[in-house]
Parts: structure tokens; sequence; C-alpha cells
């Protein structure tokens, strides 16, 4: 008799499990509009390579299976394919005026989630995939509007006070990280 695998354990049991106790969809408001929507940041940074040009604990990645390489990200975003991997998930969400966003940073490495008039290119220009850098990503780190929207590892951020409308947020750092978020 041969014994089940870890993983099959857990498409079994643990999944059920996961959608039982799931919250509701990140893209839903609550009608109250007190309840915080919830937008995660990821990545696939490989904690080898990453860590390798930028410093120890740059990437903290803990994925199992599959990650990217500093060079391949490069490669990618030079190409014009960025990696769909490194993503803000929702990428659309409707809300209510007066409903606060909550950005939690699933990822291994950091990001920003800075409001844009216009989606483009981010302070890295090598990851812009051929865009421009928006004016508001142009200062990196050292614009104190871009500092603010930093999201470390595990952390989260929150975004109040959005007029109706339609509003844009992307990753300075990884400028196809992007978000539209509609205000009613």
């Amino acid at each position: 008799m041969r014994i089940p695998t870890t993983r099959l354990l857990a498409t079994f049991f643990l999944a059920p499990l996961t959608l039982c106790l799931a919250p509701a969809p990140a893209g839903l408001a609550q009608e109250d509009g007190t309840t915080p929507v919830q937008i995660v940041a990821l990545d696939e940074c490989d904690p080898v390579t990453f860590n390798a040009m930028l410093g120890a604990d740059f990437c903290k990645n803990v994925a199992v299976g599959y990650a990217t390489t500093f060079t391949d990200l490069f490669a990618q975003a030079a190409a014009g394919r960025p990696n769909p991997g490194w993503d803000f998930e929702p990428d659309r969400v409707t809300i209510n005026q007066g409903t606060p966003l909550v950005v939690v940073d699933q990822g291994g490495e950091p990001h920003t989630f800075t409001e844009v008039a216009k989606f483009g290119g981010g302070f890295i220009p090598p990851l812009n995939h051929g865009e421009a850098t928006v004016p508001e990503c142009a200062g990196g780190f050292g614009d104190v509007k871009v500092a603010r929207t930093r999201i470390l590892q595990g952390s989260q951020l929150q975004v109040t006070g959005l007029s109706k409308g339609v509003h844009h947020f992307e990753c300075c750092i990884h400028p196809w990280m992007r978000v539209t978020v509609t205000v009613e």
C-alpha cells in the first residue's frame, strides 16, 4: 500500500479548510464603508540571487517551488514582458467613499503602493519595460511621498481618504504591479 504524499494530504484536507475560513473577496467593499478592503502585494523573488545582488535578507521569499532570479526579472522587463507573478491582487477594486484600503506585502521583497495620475515607469529604469518614469515615482525613496508608500515584507499600509472617482496605484519599484481603485 502506498502512503499519500504531503501534497496530496494538503490538497484534500487543507484546501477545503482554507476555503471555509477565507475572508470575503478583497475586491468587494462592505456596505458600511468602514471595513477595510485588502489588496495583496505578491512577488516571487529568489533569495539566493536577490540577496547576492542587494544584500542579506533583502528577499525573504518563503514560497515553495518557483522563484524568479534577479537576472531573469530584469531580462523579462527589458523584453517588454514583466513577470506576472509580481502583482497586486486584485488589480481592480470598487469601494464606497470612506472605505479604507489595506495593502499587505505577502511577497519576498519591498514594494510601494503609490498613487499616480497615469500608469507608467518607476524609479528603476531597467524595470520600466520601455515606459517613461511617471513624475510621482521619479524621486525614488529620496522623495518623502514615495517613501511613505513603501511596504516591507510582511507589513501593511493603510490608504484612507480617497475622493470619489478613479485612482491609479502602482509599485514604483516594479511598475507593472498596478491597481485601479474606483471610489463611488
